[in-house]
């Protein structure tokens, strides 16, 4: 894992909820040509779904979430990859419960690990009523996460990485407004219970 100071001590401190000061893709231009090799496919692999990639670098084709994504190589990602996935099943179980919908997630058991992602979802489905609040419930868990995994050292590949997967969460707020935020929360839950349970509907509701 390579060190870099330089790159490191360049970056702007970012703040939950502030205006992204730079693009995620000006943000990739400006990181990767800096990174050591390996560090720089690693780079690329960074995002804020969980999906996972073959051996050979290609997108994973199995369900979605069904299981784990395939390791990484990069424990950082790897990390990240298992508690969004906690997130994104728990939050489908949950709001299932909730709408007392039968069947959903039947595919695949929510795991309960780790705990302040299945925690979240819980958060976000029960402590509000508005769907774009609880997209900020959702990414305040997901950013609050990121740090934990960058971790106490300051100059290594980790906090480039989740300097990146802070600005793509910054992009994602600077889109939102009442209107699109709600579109989002569907489009979100579609995608989950869709990917876990035949039969959904565009709307994410069960038929």
């Amino acid at each position: 894992m390579g060190s870099y100071y330089y790159l490191a001590a360049q970056l702007p401190y970012l703040a939950y909820g502030q205006k992204p000061p730079m693009s995620s893709s000006d943000f990739r231009d400006l990181a990767k040509p800096l990174l050591d090799t390996q560090d720089r496919v690693f780079f690329d692999l960074v995002d804020l779904d969980p999906e996972g990639i073959t051996e050979k670098g290609h997108i994973d084709t199995r369900p979605s979430y069904a299981e784990p994504a395939l390791k990484s190589g990069c424990d950082f990602i790897d990390q990240w990859r298992e508690w969004e996935r906690t997130l994104r099943l728990n939050l489908a179980q949950q709001r299932s419960q909730k709408t007392k919908q039968e069947g959903v997630n039947a595919l695949v058991e929510a795991p309960a690990l780790p705990t302040d992602a299945a925690a979240a979802a819980l958060r976000a489905v029960t402590a509000t009523e508005s769907p774009l609040e609880a997209e900020y419930v959702l990414d305040k868990a997901r950013w609050e996460a990121i740090e934990n995994l960058q971790g106490i050292i300051y100059f290594n590949r980790n906090t480039i990485y989740a300097f990146l997967l802070k600005l793509l969460l910054l992009e994602r707020h600077a889109m939102f407004n009442t209107e699109n935020g709600y579109a989002e929360y569907k489009s979100l839950y579609a995608s989950i219970l869709g990917s876990v349970q035949p039969g959904s509907s565009p709307e994410g509701e069960i038929k």
